[in-house]
């Protein structure tokens, strides 16, 4: 399965930045993209490992839980 690099915009708009077969690859890539984003603008660049690209988006797409015992938990 190939590694599956998206550029994330503003209101989840996700832009293919790349597909390759290694994780090295996919994390050069990844740090590649990351240095050209601007600070605050809302962007952010991610990989995946994903069995397509329909279902890296998919994952992409999903809102995270909060991790357990992540700062702000009552304890």
């Amino acid at each position: 399965m190939p590694y599956y690099v998206y550029k994330i915009g503003p209101l989840n708009i996700l832009a293919k930045q790349g597909v390759v077969e290694s994780f090295k690859e996919a994390k050069n890539l990844a740090n590649e993209q990351r240095k050209g984003l601007l600070p605050n603008s809302g962007q952010s660049v991610k990989m995946i490992f994903a069995e397509n690209e329909l279902a890296a988006e998919d994952m992409l797409s999903q809102p995270r839980e909060a991790e357990v015992g992540s700062i702000g938990d009552d304890y």
